[in-house]
């Protein structure tokens, strides 16, 4: 079986890579494992380095590893050169700041003395999507690669070139062999792996039917995982807003990437009093927007990932349309090469409309008329999901007020949901659990190690 790389741009097909075989898989294991006795030694100066010479070639290297991103994935060049330069932003934050992070916890036990000290654990596995290829990578390497871990990193099977890219980048960093492994592997072999006594743990961002499976796998093998899924993030506009900053953030909270974002706002709940004017000017900014050739940097909207990508997406509109929504702009193939799709708006969707609960993965809005805060905030938690959220308002004590009523793992107010190093990111309900960046991304595989120390003054 082999693993291929298609431009989403023309459809063409670019190149195609053997699948490792049983034998290759155990060795990488095994070279892994070995390598995480040895790492786990190091200092954090020396993690340090290494990290902050990945930053470095990453940035080197921004203009060419940013039109493979394109090629791949079909994401805009300039958002492309963007993702590289997050990335290497992610791994300079963790060489500066992971040391600070795990320093020992000192405890105010009744009696004796205490501490926790911050320990790795081994061989961590990482299964990762295609629609951010190298930031993806870097929030969930660097931390653990500070803490001492060492990683098996499990990349999307359509974005091979990007994978291998990664790959060599830590090895020309002077990466030991074994601490950073690329996997050409179809997902359907994740659930094996993890009953390998080695791999002490696994994250993974995607779908929940993969996160479903990982989770089942790793529960099994009684594992630590960590799952970032699915999003339907509400991005609620309330009357007093300033409606024309706010289509300005609406469009890239939609938009960004071609919409393929797990953070995307995907539903728009609208004051009514506000509702008409927000329709009209976030049409009329939408039409706008450029089509054409993502590796052009005029370029405003780009191909989905894969003919596949844009065939669920029409069907998910297609049906919602028999259901009873209504098409306010777009909705159909553009007419060119490539998988590309309108910027599409639809309204008036009830509760029995199949895209009320779903995810739509791509350049598609939902929007919502609310005559009450209390029935914005009702609609935004009506979901299974709870990645993130946001909230625009002029008033930031009622913006506040409202964040602490919206299911969500995180919430912004007067933005779209977003990500910085220094910001942790993870959801709630469907949307997975745990957390990565920030100083909470080292404090997931990691061992908490409790030292007491009695002292003679104890009274027992």
């Amino acid at each position: 079986m082999s693993i291929k790389t298609v431009n989403p741009a023309t459809n063409e097909k670019l190149k195609s890579f053997d699948e490792m075989s049983k034998d290759e898989i155990e060795t990488v294991i095994n070279q892994s494992d070995i390598t995480y006795q040895s790492w786990r030694k190091t200092t954090y100066k020396q993690r340090s380095e290494l990290l902050h010479k990945v930053a470095q070639i990453l940035r080197i290297r921004k203009e060419n590893l940013a039109e493979l991103i394109t090629t791949e994935m079909g994401k805009l060049i300039g958002e492309s050169k963007a993702e590289i330069e997050l990335s290497a932003d992610i791994f300079d934050y963790y060489a500066e700041n992971a040391e600070k992070f795990l320093a020992d916890k000192i405890l105010r036990p009744k009696y004796g003395e205490a501490l926790i000290r911050y320990s790795p654990i081994g061989v961590l596995l990482g299964v990762q999507p295609w629609n951010f290829p190298f930031y993806q990578v870097a929030r969930f390497a660097a931390p653990n690669i500070m803490i001492g871990n060492t990683i098996l990193l499990k990349h999307a099977s359509n974005v091979p070139q990007c994978g291998i890219a990664l790959s060599e980048i830590f090895k020309e960093a002077g990466a030991p062999h074994g601490l950073y492994i690329n996997l050409l592997i179809p997902g359907n072999k994740i659930s094996r792996l993890l009953a390998d006594e080695r791999i002490k743990g696994a994250s993974l961002t995607g779908s929940e039917q993969a996160g479903a499976s990982l989770a089942e796998a790793a529960g099994k093998n009684i594992k630590k995982s960590v799952l970032e899924l699915g999003g339907s993030d509400p991005f609620i506009v309330l009357d007093d807003a300033n409606i024309d900053k706010t289509i300005y953030w609406a469009v890239i909270a939609r938009m960004n990437n071609t919409g393929q974002c797990c953070v995307a706002a995907k539903r728009f709940i609208i004051m009514e009093s506000v509702y008409f004017e927000f329709l009209n000017k976030f049409k009329a900014a939408l039409l706008a927007l450029k089509v054409g050739d993502p590796m052009d940097n005029e370029t405003e909207l780009g191909p989905l990932v894969s003919e596949e990508a844009l065939t669920n997406l029409l069907d998910q509109i297609n049906r919602s349309v028999k259901a009873g929504a209504r098409i306010e702009l777009g909705g159909r193939r553009i007419d060119r090469s490539g998988a590309y799709l309108e910027a599409t708006i639809l309204s008036d969707i009830n509760k029995n409309n199949p895209v009320y609960s779903q995810e739509l993965f791509g350049p598609v809005a939902l929007l919502f008329k609310v005559r009450t805060v209390e029935e914005a905030i009702s609609l935004a938690n009506d979901t299974s999901y709870g990645l993130g959220a946001s909230i625009f308002t002029s008033d930031i004590r009622q913006g506040k007020l409202i964040a602490d009523q919206i299911d969500s793992g995180m919430v912004f107010i007067n933005h779209p949901t977003w990500t910085q190093a220094d910001l942790p990111f993870g959801g709630t309900k469907r949307s997975g659990y745990g957390r990565e960046l920030s100083e909470f991304g080292t404090e997931e595989f990691v061992n908490k190690k409790l030292i007491r120390t009695s002292l003679l003054t104890d009274p027992f």
